[in-house]
């Protein structure tokens, strides 16, 4: 099967959403297993945060193509990078896997450009339930185990994540459980634990408070937290949220989408591909007033996105800038089948009233 009609998008576009639940639980990197006897080659090079520094600039200090095997330390790539003029901050992530190859994505935050803003770290002495740490753990092992099955589908219409695989949803159930006798607990813990594990984990078990208005603040709060696993957590609590808002208007729940576009231009990967996420919740239905914001404060990062070459990583952002563009899913899906990315995305960027 070639690569077009294998990365072909389902029939709805809105199932983007969805994806690998081992991806969303946190991006699988493979610069940890560099030691082992096979190392697996570069696929796709991804590019992000690019403004005034130039592709071939970046790629030149990189000194990687596709088929090259991942260098032998992710630090001193990102320090190699990091002496570019213009650089504040790089980040390296592969990703694995197509096949046998890794997915690489080199980010770079440049000297006055746009970045989310986040707050310091707790130095409080909050904590969860030993047991509460445990059974999150074993979550996460068995949405592992579910994903090597191929049984990693997942629910969001509760307004919070429920899994097809069994063992999986009984830890999610407990969850469930505990939040709804737990908020304030939860809520501390988010504001006040030093230990970064603490929070992140606080972040996903409020989600499944049963009344979802009164921990949209917290979550919210926690997305600006300066820990990466905190922040991803709080955004899948808060997408999740966002299918129930879309689903049933009668409840009132309602979301603001600026933590989200913030996230968009931030140098880590996880920010961005879980920020793209939950705005494709949000605007599930027309929201003009989120994706104009998407327009004025991050639409060159979503095209930037939109135009990366590994296309499963491709597909969501695109699908924002085709909503953005005015265009309706069905015919974003349609251009996209076409290949035709780009002139969609020069839709988008015209000026508004020749959009119009």
């Amino acid at each position: 099967m070639g690569r077009a009609q294998q990365d072909r998008p389902p029939a709805h576009l809105s199932n983007v959403i969805r994806g690998s639940v081992i991806r969303r639980l946190g991006i699988g990197l493979v610069f940890s297993a560099w030691a082992a006897a096979q190392v697996p080659h570069i696929g796709d090079i991804n590019l992000y945060g690019l403004r005034k520094v130039s592709a071939q600039k970046l790629l030149s200090v990189v000194k990687l193509e596709s088929g090259d095997s991942l260098p032998g330390s992710k630090g001193e790539l990102e320090e190699r990078i990091e002496e570019v003029s213009g650089v504040v901050q790089a980040r390296v992530e592969a990703v694995c896997c197509e096949g046998r190859e890794a997915i690489l994505f080199v980010g770079i935050e440049e000297r006055g450009g746009p970045h989310p803003a986040l707050r310091s770290a707790p130095a409080g002495d909050a904590v969860l339930p030993a047991d509460l740490v445990a059974n999150y753990r074993q979550f996460l092992d068995a949405v592992e185990r579910a994903a090597t099955q191929g049984n990693a589908a997942e629910d969001l219409t509760a307004g919070h994540s429920l899994m097809a695989d069994p063992r999986a949803r009984a830890f999610q159930e407990q969850f469930a459980a505990f939040a709804a006798s737990h908020i304030e607990l939860l809520r501390g813990v988010l504001r006040n634990a030093s230990e970064p594990e603490e929070r992140a984990i606080a972040a996903a078990v409020i989600g499944y408070a049963p009344r979802k208005q009164e921990v949209v603040d917290d979550l919210q709060y926690a997305v600006e937290d300066p820990d990466e696993g905190v922040r991803a957590n709080a955004i899948r609590s808060l997408s999740a949220i966002a299918v129930l808002e879309v689903k049933r208007p009668d409840l009132a729940i309602s979301l603001a989408p600026t933590w989200f576009v913030d996230l968009l231009n931030s140098v880590v990967l996880s920010d961005r591909v879980e920020a793209v996420r939950a705005l494709i919740n949000l605007t599930e239905v027309p929201n003009r007033a989120a994706l104009e914001l998407i327009r004025e404060r991050a639409l060159p990062a979503l095209v930037e996105m939109a135009r990366w070459k590994t296309l499963s990583y491709a597909l969501p952002p695109f699908l924002l800038v085709g909503r953005i563009a005015g265009l309706p899913d069905d015919q974003i899906r349609q251009h996209w089948e076409k290949g035709e990315r780009e002139p969609v995305i020069q839709i988008a960027l015209a000026p508004v009233r020749r959009r119009r």
